[in-house]
C-alpha cells in the first residue's frame, strides 16, 4: 500500500513540474539577443571595413585609424604607402584605414 502512495505522490508532483527544456528557454532567448545585438552588426561591419580595404587604390584619400589624412601613393600586400605632406610618405598596416577622406566622398556626390 506504501508503495502505491508513493507513486501517487510522485506522479503528481511531476505532472505540476514544467519540462526540463523550460529551464533553459531564458539562456537560449538572452543568447538569441546577445547575437542579434552585438554579434551580427559586428560581422557586417567587418565585412564592410574588408570591402573597403580591398577596393583602394592608388590615389584614394584616406583617413587612418590616427585620424591622418593622405593620399594612397602605393598599394602593398599588407600595408599602403600614404602621402600626407609635400615628399613626405608613411607606411601604414592596411587595418588601420578606417575610411575614405568625407571631402573626397562629398566632391563625388555632388557631381
Amino acid at each position: 500500500m506504501k508503495v502505491l502512495e508513493t507513486l501517487a505522490i510522485t506522479s503528481t508532483a511531476a505532472a505540476g513540474a514544467p519540462p526540463a527544456w523550460a529551464q533553459y528557454a531564458p539562456l537560449l532567448f538572452i543568447g538569441i539577443i546577445f547575437y542579434f545585438l552585438l554579434i551580427r552588426p559586428q560581422q557586417k561591419q567587418r565585412k564592410e571595413q574588408l570591402a573597403l580595404i580591398t577596393s583602394l587604390k592608388t590615389g584614394d584619400k584616406v583617413v587612418t585609424s590616427s585620424g591622418i589624412h593622405g593620399i594612397i601613393s602605393n598599394v602593398k600586400d599588407r600595408t599602403f604607402l600614404i602621402k600626407i605632406a609635400e615628399s613626405v610618405k608613411i607606411e601604414i598596416d592596411k587595418s588601420s584605414i578606417i575610411g575614405l577622406d568625407r571631402e573626397e566622398v562629398t566632391e563625388s556626390d555632388s557631381k
